[in-house]
């Protein structure tokens, strides 16, 4: 069968990767087309365009890039015509997917979305569209099920791809040191955008903890040029595609708000978590988005778990205040190791990538 896969991020490159490795376990015939990233491409799939061509973030930006995204759209819909998937498979990435979505499914063409939008947190409306285009949903975190439900329909809990991939690496891959220093994790994000924003801020820690080696996760799509301008002669060291050795020696963490959140409690390293953005696009933000916090942990475990320094709050003396506490607080950091291990209870220990692959190629077979 034909699969037709869109991710147009980090993570979703990586639960993308994952779930093609299982469609070919399970369906040893399957072709994949996709578009994503250097993961996807080596789990199999040919690649169409790279994540790093559609990642932009914030309301200001998208804006700016209105004209490639729409460019990027019309290329997908006559690249999906041609090639006459039996499904399409979405995976997160709301803004370019939802479109996709309601054009192919005029197309006839059956559509399954991995790892939900989250409608949830804002333009709740949107799961009209989801129930009107989208033949099967399977979601990542246990509160979605019901989310759905509420709207009369039916989602399927997969569990989160990050227990099956964060537990292998932890059992399988042994750890390979890098300094003899204790380590703080800097983890500034994988679009450029938030790496200029966050990472300067992040690295005001580096003369403040002296006894510390900070080192930086590079992300696999930006170049190294672009953490050299901005580290300069800072005594930091850098990691690339090894971001999970890195926290499996952390002591602590400056997390970008996102996926990496997770990772690293999932690794239970204490952390912050930092987000700034776009003046203008975090103002529009606040008016639209409806939840209490920004990182999933807190999110999944619907209580502040972790602590967020949200734009004006990320500064050089919040920063500090609060990394001082993830290292030396005995009493916090005993809170925070027992909050992580219920986070792994709640999330649960189902096989995500092959459950969801069971789940999309049932619906084809069907």
């Amino acid at each position: 069968m034909r699969y037709y896969i869109i991710a147009g991020e980090a993570s979703g490159d990586l639960h993308g990767s994952n779930l093609i490795r299982a469609i070919h376990e399970q369906d040893t015939r399957a072709d994949v087309r996709c578009w994503g990233g250097d993961r996807m491409q080596a789990a199999g799939a040919t690649l169409v365009k790279h994540y790093r061509e559609l990642a932009f973030m914030g309301f200001v930006e998208v804006i700016a890039h209105l004209r490639t995204i729409m460019r990027n759209i019309d290329f997908c819909k006559k690249d999906i015509l041609a090639w006459k998937p039996d499904v399409l498979v979405l995976v997160d990435y709301p803004g370019f997917n939802l479109r996709i979505a309601e054009w192919a499914k005029k197309q006839g063409i059956r559509i399954v979305y991995y790892i939900s939008p989250q409608v949830w947190a804002w333009k709740e409306n949107r799961v009209k569209k989801i129930k009107r285009d989208v033949d099967k949903m399977l979601v990542i975190l246990p509160f979605e099920v019901d989310f759905y439900k509420k709207w009369n329909y039916d989602a399927t809990y997969v569990g989160h791809p990050l227990v099956e991939v964060v537990s292998a690496e932890q059992k399988n891959v042994p750890v390979v040191p890098i300094t003899d220093k204790p380590i703080i994790a800097i983890l500034p994000g994988s679009r450029s955008q938030e790496i200029k924003v966050k990472l300067p801020i992040m690295l005001k820690m580096v003369k403040h903890f002296p006894d510390y080696q900070f080192v930086v996760a590079q992300a696999s799509a930006q170049p190294d040029s672009l953490y050299n301008e901005i580290i300069g002669d800072e005594p930091v060291l850098m990691v690339k595609d090894h971001t999970y050795n890195l926290l499996k020696q952390a002591r602590a963490g400056l997390i970008t708000s996102g996926t990496a959140t997770l990772e690293t409690a999932l690794f239970g390293v204490p952390q912050v978590v930092c987000y700034k953005g776009n003046p203008v696009s975090f103002w529009l933000a606040t008016k639209l988005v409806n939840v209490k916090y920004i990182s999933l942990v807190n999110l999944i475990m619907d209580k502040p778990v972790v602590t967020e320094l949200i734009q004006n709050e990320l500064t050089e003396d919040h920063l500090k205040a609060e990394l001082n506490r993830l290292l030396l607080d005995e009493a916090y950091k005993k809170a925070l190791k027992q909050d992580y291990d219920t986070l792994w209870d709640k999330l649960g220990s189902k096989k995500a990538s092959a459950l969801a692959a069971a789940e999309i190629i049932s619906l084809v077979s069907e």
